[in-house]
């Protein structure tokens, strides 16, 4: 699977993970969102199920098991080169989770990881539409985790 300037594009998996009034953010070490904080995650293998690849993916990065709750978002991260190209595109489900167990271990793929307060997201640069599935995985959390429909965000 060729990840820089692919086929086609390439389905992934992302944890919005809340410990409390907390949520997990990853400060990406690789390319295409180095220096980026994020949610942990990655792409799904062939065979793999989204639940699996999204197991997979939490145990490799950071080291911790969680309860998903369900999907609160599908968004397409599509970069272009300066002529136009697309060196990377990816189609991301990102799941609403409840952290269950583990001590945060990032990986090789990972600068930093830590469970930072809701009430301090400010203080860190993150991407607007992270920030948005933030919110809105906050706000359904708060309804039980059930997502009433799906919105492109």
């Amino acid at each position: 699977m060729k990840r820089h300037y692919p086929e086609q594009p390439l389905v992934g998996v992302g944890a919005v993970i809340f410990r409390g009034e907390e949520v997990l953010l990853v400060l990406r070490g690789q390319e295409p969102a180095r220096g980026v904080w994020s949610f942990p995650g990655g792409l799904v293998e062939l065979g793999e199920t989204l639940e699996e690849a999204l197991r997979r993916e939490l145990a490799e990065e950071v080291g911790i098991t969680v309860k998903i709750l369900g999907i609160t978002a599908v968004l397409d991260r599509i970069y272009r080169d300066p002529d136009g190209a697309i060196p990377y595109h990816y189609v991301l489900v990102d799941f609403l989770c409840d952290y269950e167990d583990g001590e945060l271990h990032p990986d090789s793929d990972i600068t930093a990881a830590r469970f930072t307060p809701l009430s301090e997201l400010d203080r860190f640069d993150l991407p607007e539409f992270t920030a948005r599935v933030i919110q809105r995985a906050w706000e359904q959390k708060q309804r039980g985790g059930v997502l009433p429909f799906i919105e492109l965000v």
